[in-house]
């Protein structure tokens, strides 16, 4: 076996603190110019479904254009703009654009009701919107209109009654715009709304030296090796944000799907000749093949996945499996280093990435000792500046001296290994044993049918709390299939009798936040009693 060996001596930690004395480009805008210098003709974004290829040349001029046509319609430095589109060239050009400007873009999920758009636009205070002209329905059936039509900058169509449309801003644009004050990196660049799992989205506030830094360490995490980036995730979430300008500081060329596919995603990865990506668990629930090692893959980051899945996937694809913690706040805290395969299977997300410090704290924000469990705080250059119009909120989101308080359990281990351990309050304390719903839900996502599972707890006058657990399966795959007999069978080989769920139940879909993680109170509210509908595997019966 790997001896582990002290940080300082592997490659990927000293170019971890190389690039801290590195000096970051200006602003999103110098970086997106350097890139056009540097790399000219080389396709920059391949939207494949769309058959349309961006250069670096092009983008950049395309993003200096738009961005001339929505300072003529009096987007300025510190405007707030809403951005509603679907995954296709407009997403990010406009948000570039944005950036280049110094406003600020305010990412909105393309699924949103009008309620929910709504609530997006006033809590984040925006004064422009850029949204898809098939979206237009969305905006119409709001109950309250915040802005004026001549604010509202419509993509793809000609509509009638709305002046502006994207497609002519950006041809009357200037390709030697340069805005009238340069953005630094301490700027607002986006209000990135949180995933809103216990009450309604917050606004984290991001500078442009977080998006620079994100980037940075994204291309230093797997050596700089990535030459074909594959991004399946939709732009209004962080993801699909970072992985460009990951693919911008190594001048690599990002392949973008229209909609994430866990049947095609394969296909693109061979077919597009995908060296880095991050790759969902779900992806791994296809047919295994000897052709699986067909690819040119470098690295995958796979986030939360199960521990064991890692050294399989490395053995299956042929390449190098890693993860590490990250959140909205925070961008990239920690990270597993390539050199690091001595720790494959323990679960660990890593040590601090530059520019983050890491700790495991009490409720008063005292660092606690080694093995000991708590709540993980980071911080460092370029975090949230807060939650935007929410003091309260950020007052309640910081220790002292700066430290970001992420709501997760972790421990760090005597040799500074940190481990993720979900949720803090997404725990079932049942007869006084403390369960995480993590371990649980890795554990019922091993059976082969099963794609999805959240754990919850059901209040129980015996034991304080009960496990139950939600259960979505692959296409095609029905209870049937996978009854709670097999699942129970599968629990009782891989988990203490006591972590064990009592409760089973099946779902078609599951309620998602922004971030399409599952929304785990739209589930407690679903009903008022968590029993019914559920499979008892103590009284052995349907409730």
């Amino acid at each position: 076996m790997t001896q582990a060996r002290p940080f300082q001596d592997y490659p990927s930690e000293q170019i971890m603190r190389r690039i801290e004395q590195e000096k970051l480009p200006a602003n999103i805008g110098t970086l997106i110019a350097d890139a056009a210098r540097r790399h000219g003709d080389h396709p920059a974004l391949v939207f494949f479904d769309d058959d349309v290829t961006i250069t670096y040349r092009e983008l950049d001029e395309r993003v200096s254009r738009l961005a001339d046509g929505l300072a003529r319609l009096g987007v300025g430095h510190g405007s707030h703009v809403g951005i509603m589109v679907h995954t296709q060239a407009y997403y990010p050009i406009t948000w570039l654009a944005v950036a280049r400007l110094g406003a600020v873009t305010v990412p909105i999920n393309y699924n949103y009701t009008s309620r929910e758009l709504h609530y997006m636009l006033t809590d984040a205070a925006a004064r422009f919107l850029v949204i898809d002209h098939a979206l237009l329905p969305t905006l119409d059936g709001m109950e309250s209109q915040p802005l004026p039509k001549e604010r509202i900058v419509v993509v793809g169509a000609d509509v009638p009654g709305y002046a502006h449309r994207w497609e002519t801003l950006l041809a009357s644009g200037r390709t030697d715009f340069v805005p009238a004050k340069q953005p630094s990196q301490d700027d607002l660049m986006n209000i990135q709304f949180t995933s809103g799992t216990t009450g309604l989205p917050k606004g984290a506030m991001l500078i442009q030296r977080y998006w620079l830094m994100v980037g940075r360490v994204a291309a230093a995490v797997s050596h700089d090796q990535a030459k074909a980036v594959l991004i399946a995730q939709p732009f209004y979430y962080l993801d699909a944000q970072w992985l460009l300008l990951m693919s911008v500081y190594q001048g690599a060329t990002a392949y973008v799907a229209k909609k994430m596919s866990a049947t095609r995603f394969f296909d693109w990865v061979k077919k597009y000749k995908i060296s880095v990506c991050n790759f969902p668990e779900v992806v791994s629930k296809q047919s295994e093949s000897p052709a699986d090692k067909d690819n040119e893959l470098k690295v995958i980051y796979s986030w939360g996945h199960r521990p064991q899945n890692y050294a399989w996937y490395e053995k299956r694809y042929g390449c190098t499996a890693r993860q590490g913690f990250a959140m909205t706040e925070t961008g990239w805290a920690t990270y597993w280093p390539l050199e690091a395969a001595h720790m494959m299977g323990k679960a660990s997300v890593g040590i601090p990435a530059a520019f983050r410090e890491a700790m495991v704290a009490d409720e008063n924000g005292k660092e606690v000792s080694a093995g000991q469990e708590g709540e993980l705080c980071v911080r460092g250059p370029g975090i949230l500046l807060g939650y935007y119009n929410k003091p309260e909120a950020t007052a309640k989101a910081f220790h002292p001296g700066g430290w970001f308080r992420t709501g997760d359990a972790a421990r760090k281990d005597a040799e500074g290994w940190f481990y993720y351990l979900g949720r803090r309050k997404d725990m079932v304390k049942r007869a006084g044993e403390n369960i995480s719903a993590v371990e649980v839900e890795g554990v019922l996502r091993g059976l082969p049918d099963v794609l999805e599972a959240a754990v919850l707890p059901v209040p129980d006058e015996t034991r304080g709390e009960e496990v139950k657990a939600y259960l979505l399966l692959r296409p095609g795959k029905t209870q049937k299939d996978v009854p709670p007999e097999a699942v129970l069978a599968h629990c009782e080989k891989n988990l203490a009798r006591f972590k064990i769920p009592r409760y089973l139940e099946y779902v078609a879909e599951f309620p998602r936040t922004p971030s399409l993680k599952i929304k785990k109170s739209a589930l407690t509210a679903a009903k008022p009693d968590l029993r019914v509908g559920a499979h008892d595997r103590v009284d052995g019966v349907w409730r």
